[in-house]
């Protein structure tokens, strides 16, 4: 190619490359499933401090979702608030506030379900998250992440987590993890296995909540 012609080509190349790079979304969308089972139940106000901190730190195009983890969790039905954060301040801060006082309503009185579905959890959530096109998902399970399905709820199959990042929280140890430690360390390296076999971006457990900014790791 001539000189003149390629100099000609440079801002064709730039404008098509420049195009290219906007159309991945930054927006950033956010799973958090609480788990409302057992005992775990009497944890839940330590959720809403992890969801106030996602209201204040979430941006505008931004999604979040608030879903319990009960008996059976593959269901829209679960989801407590949604929303994707409007551009206009006066709008996104009453957005806020609607689902901050959804929450504080749904989670005043808990009542612990019987067993406990993180699998369908993070298969709902998946679907929320990919149907948002946002560039950046991730998953917070609230949970001890100890799993307890009916003898009719049929979990063990390949699950797609593909692009997703799964950061489990709160994961306190349950009376037979102070006597034999290694089921704790079993139990997460098991949920490890399976998140990443799903394809998951990253698999993290955050337990200090004095470290909420962890969470919220964008790219």
């Amino acid at each position: 190619m001539k000189r003149r012609q390629f100099l000609a080509a440079l801002p064709a190349a730039a404008l098509a490359a420049s195009g290219c790079a906007d159309q991945r979304s930054h927006s950033h969308a956010v799973y958090m499933l609480v788990d409302t089972s057992g005992t775990y139940a009497q944890e839940a106000g330590k959720a809403q401090v992890i969801i106030n901190y996602l209201l204040g730190s979430l941006q505008p195009g931004d999604s979040l979702a608030v879903a319990r983890v009960q008996s059976r969790s593959f269901s829209e039905k679960d989801i407590v608030a949604k929303a994707t954060f409007d551009s206009r301040p006066s709008q996104e801060n009453a957005q806020k506030r609607a689902f901050r006082e959804r929450i504080e309503n749904s989670f005043r009185a808990v009542s612990g379900s019987r067993y406990t579905d993180i699998t369908g959890g993070l298969i709902q959530g998946a679907e929320f998250l990919n149907e948002t096109g946002a560039g950046s998902k991730t998953i917070i399970i609230f949970s001890d992440m100890q799993e307890e399905l009916d003898k009719v709820t049929q979990r063990d199959f390949p699950i797609s987590l593909k692009g997703v990042r799964v950061v489990a929280v709160n994961v306190v140890k349950l009376k037979t993890d102070n006597i034999d430690p290694r089921k704790y360390m079993g139990r997460l390296e098991a949920w490890q296995k399976r998140v990443e076999t799903a394809g998951a971006r990253e698999w993290r457990v955050i337990n200090n909540l004095d470290r909420l900014d962890a969470i919220l790791a964008r790219g």
